[in-house]
């Protein structure tokens, strides 16, 4: 398999839920070197984004990232990824041999059109073999707003403790969606099933940087 180096530049459209998680829920998926953030007491921000990535980029994929909740190291505040899945396996190396994301592989169905018996006019399904992941049910954007932005987000590697940040351009929007995370799903415990709400980021140009060591990991000491 071949990836491209570092940084990635992507450009597509993307959906971006934002919720207030329980922090006892999502501390097991967040290792312990890092402080979680809470924003409200026993709270603090997560959500999923999914992306379709095409013409421009320097691979074309479609992307699900499950962001567990804000988290701090060594003065940096960044999201923490526990999960995330793509359609492409050299995004699936490049992910995991350059940034120590966990990347694996499932199915992505995007679908925009009229569905019976719903308000929702697109859908998105993505599984993984027999499982399903996650499913929105959403409306195209009525307005949009042109934005930069840029963010931070840890992974691990090794010894290492990575850190990485992504700048954006894009055309953002409110959307009316549904998202639905069945029990079987590999992340359900998080509770991510009722956004409070969800961004539409329409001609998106995405660029991830290179990772930064910023410490190290802490050995795992077993109990015996």
């Amino acid at each position: 398999m071949t990836y491209p180096k570092a940084p990635w530049t992507l450009q597509g459209y993307a959906l971006q839920t934002c919720q207030l998680l329980d922090a006892k829920k999502v501390r097991p998926f967040i290792p312990p070197q890092f402080e979680l953030v809470c924003v409200l007491p026993g709270k603090t921000v997560g959500g999923i984004y999914v992306s379709h990535y095409g013409t421009g980029s320097v691979l074309e994929y479609s992307e699900l990232i499950v962001i567990a909740g804000l988290v701090s190291y060594s003065g940096q505040i960044g999201g923490w990824v526990s999960h995330i899945y793509v359609d492409n396996a050299d995004s699936v190396a490049g992910g995991r041999n350059i940034w120590g994301l966990p990347k694996e592989l499932a199915e992505f169905t995007w679908e925009k059109q009229n569905f019976a018996n719903t308000e929702y006019k697109n859908r998105l399904l993505v599984r993984q073999q027999e499982r399903t992941l996650c499913q929105f049910s959403y409306n195209p954007p009525n307005f949009e707003l042109q934005v930069p932005l840029s963010a931070n987000a840890f992974s691990t590697k090794s010894d290492s403790i990575l850190l990485f940040k992504s700048h954006f351009e894009s055309h953002m929007s409110l959307i009316a969606t549904q998202l639905q995370v069945p029990t079987e799903s590999p992340f359900a415990s998080l509770g991510l099933d009722h956004p409070w709400l969800t961004l539409c980021w329409n001609q998106l140009r995405l660029v991830v940087g290179s990772p930064e060591a910023v410490g190290l990991r802490e050995p795992v000491v077993s109990q015996l």
